[in-house]
């Protein structure tokens, strides 16, 4: 999967495994892995056996972000829970290093995986989340996500009860979003010194409110 700022690979340990835990190095405080089942690592030697134990499977189907400009790996996000007879398919173990973070190639990364999925053939495109990120719930909501709910104590991390917040695209709903995504990306929306002139949320807003048959947000 190729954009204009990332290209999305085949996560492998002896390719991507240095690169990431680099990047990922430069989150001194360890945040990004707040809220996984997994990490911090202590060391390289480490996150590449946990690489080898769980990144090259075909569920999780682990992709590594490749930041086009750098030309290093710089994030990991997974397609699981895949389920091609019911349509059905989760992005999750988005792992974003700070090179990553709050970047309009961290934002084209999930554009096209989504894009893959509907043009796949998929019926549902699902986003879970701990309760307690409200970095990830924001997210979720700016990339165009519906929340369907909270499931209460579903699961143990880190020996703690975990509420997960459930997010969805519905291939009907999936036009409009992206609609909102092309228009956000689209170079003219963006000044000389990288600035957007409108914002994703705003665009996916207006999306969800159509959708709703609410009248569009103006400005």
């Amino acid at each position: 999967m190729i954009g204009r700022c990332v290209r999305l690979e085949r996560a492998e340990v002896r390719r991507h495994a240095e690169d990431l835990f680099r990047a990922n190095a430069q989150d001194a405080r360890g945040s990004l892995w707040t809220y996984m089942s997994y990490g911090p690592f202590a060391d390289q030697a480490t996150y590449r056996d946990w690489m080898a134990a769980t990144c090259i499977a075909s569920d999780p189907l682990f992709f590594a972000i490749i930041d086009l400009a750098r030309g290093v790996a710089v994030g990991l996000a997974s397609y699981l829970r895949i389920d091609p007879a019911n349509g059905c398919i989760e992005v999750g173990h988005l792992a974003f290093s700070p090179l990553l973070q709050r970047t309009a190639a961290a934002t084209e990364a999930m554009y096209l995986m989504m894009q893959r999925v509907f043009a796949a053939g998929y019926r549902r495109y699902e986003w879970k989340c701990d309760a307690l990120n409200a970095a990830s719930r924001a997210a979720a909501e700016r990339l165009g996500f519906y929340y369907e709910g909270l499931f209460r104590q579903a699961t143990v991390v880190k020996a703690r009860n975990r509420d997960t917040a459930w997010y969805s695209i519905l291939d009907g709903e999936w036009p409009l979003i992206d609609a909102a995504f092309r228009a956000w990306l689209a170079p003219g929306n963006f000044d000389s010194s990288g600035r957007q002139r409108i914002s994703l949320s705003h665009l996916t807003r207006q999306a969800r409110r159509t959708l709703a048959g609410a009248p569009a947000l103006g400005g």
